[in-house]
């Protein structure tokens, strides 16, 4: 059974939230802090957190920032703030998703559900990724092809690709990206704009026109995602 963390200080959104994602069959965990929602994190290892930003100790976005440090579980982030910069924020922090006060529950259920939907797509087939359009990256034997012809990447360029593409819709910050690659030791450039000279490189490689990507889009304010659709063969009946 699907596990969801579901953290808000506001006792009525929980228990409205409870009650619809219990009637879709998840297994709900609750917190009310920022606090407990970080030792729930880490024990409870759940499939999906739903995260309020307005806390009374510490603020969502830094949980997010914590979680995300020591976990890829996808993120809802449910925030008053209807700011772009706001939003932005949260999504730049690690955040999957958001949802603005006041919402409606069943938005909330949906929005759940095709998160863990684009989840279940990537865990399928962890070893082989294949997305419309031809392209397919072996994560066993780190190899990434285009309608069947290897296609050459370094190894900076092989590890943004597949951590993007493992999680795609998910936008990633510069600073996320540069960590990525920093935490397998493979370079220290000191500045996040080292990325997009990677990113332009591979885009070179993997798009069919670089200055339209398919793959690798730019998210204008907030830094890139992985564009591409899985393909069928993805995903198991």
């Amino acid at each position: 059974m699907v596990k969801i963390l579901l953290v808000d200080d506001e006792k009525m959104i929980i228990e409205v939230l409870e009650a619809y994602l219990v009637r879709e069959g998840y297994a709900i965990e609750t917190a009310d802090n920022g606090i407990d929602a970080l030792k729930k994190a880490r024990t409870e290892n759940p499939d999906l957190i739903i995260l309020d930003l307005m806390l009374p100790d510490i603020s969502g976005e830094e949980v997010c920032r914590l979680v995300r440090k020591e976990s890829e579980v996808p993120i809802l982030m449910l925030t008053a703030k209807s700011g772009e910069d706001d939003k932005i924020n949260g999504i730049v922090m690690g955040a999957d998703d958001y949802v603005t006060k006041p919402f409606s529950p069943r938005e909330v259920v949906v929005r759940v559900q095709a998160i863990l939907r684009r989840v279940k797509k990537t865990i399928d087939n962890p070893d082989r990724l294949e997305f419309e359009g031809g392209l397919a990256i072996d994560t066993e034997k780190k190899e990434v092809t285009m309608n069947g012809e290897l296609i050459s990447l370094t190894p900076i360029e092989y590890k943004l690709l597949t951590n993007m593409a493992e999680n795609p819709g998910r936008v990633y910050s510069r600073m996320d990206l540069l960590e990525k690659i920093q935490d397998e030791g493979m370079f220290y450039e000191g500045y996040e704009r080292s990325v997009d000279t990677h990113i332009k490189n591979l885009r070179k490689k993997i798009e069919a026109d670089s200055r339209q990507p398919q793959f690798v889009v730019t998210v204008f304010g907030m830094g890139y995602k992985f564009g591409g659709m899985p393909h069928a063969s993805n995903a198991k009946g």
